[in-house]
């Protein structure tokens, strides 16, 4: 993860077990992110760790510069981050999209469609038209460009 972290421009820092997580919006075991850095335990569930991890490449670099706890962003780009995080997952190794899915449910995600593998596949064209938009995914090929917005 941090090898793909760094790719992004972010660096993995990892907190000791029992502490709290710096940056982290929901508190407990959720990952934490200020400026560039996302912020994990051992106990930081993957899903967690992308899905701030979205949120910092989906956001432009005046968002960027102010970045502590609270990403923000508008409903449309929150969706993008979904997105983004389950394509991000074919990145990581031992995860795929159908564990990432499956992680986001647990969590508590919810979708329109009952689970985050349904919307992925049959209801999240904005979410991809945004990140293509964004040039964060490719519109032909569909892959995730591994790249930060600027």
């Amino acid at each position: 993860m941090a090898r793909f972290f760094d790719r992004l421009g972010l660096t993995l820092a990892h907190v000791p077990g029992g502490e709290p997580i710096p940056g982290s919006f929901w508190g407990d075991e959720e990952a934490g992110l200020i400026g560039d850095t996302l912020y994990v335990r051992d106990d930081t569930p993957v899903h967690s760790a992308m899905h701030e991890a979205g949120h910092y490449v989906c956001m432009d670099q005046t968002r960027r510069n102010g970045l502590h706890t609270n990403a923000g962003g508008t409903y449309d780009e929150e969706n993008a981050v979904c997105y983004w995080q389950i394509l991000a997952s074919d990145h990581l190794d031992g995860m795929s999209r159908e564990r990432m899915c499956a992680d986001m449910d647990r969590w508590g995600y919810t979708f329109r469609l009952g689970s985050a593998a349904a919307w992925f596949a049959d209801d999240a064209e904005d979410a991809h038209a945004w990140l293509v938009a964004a040039g964060l995914v490719d519109a032909d090929s569909g892959a995730l460009n591994v790249q930060v917005r600027r």
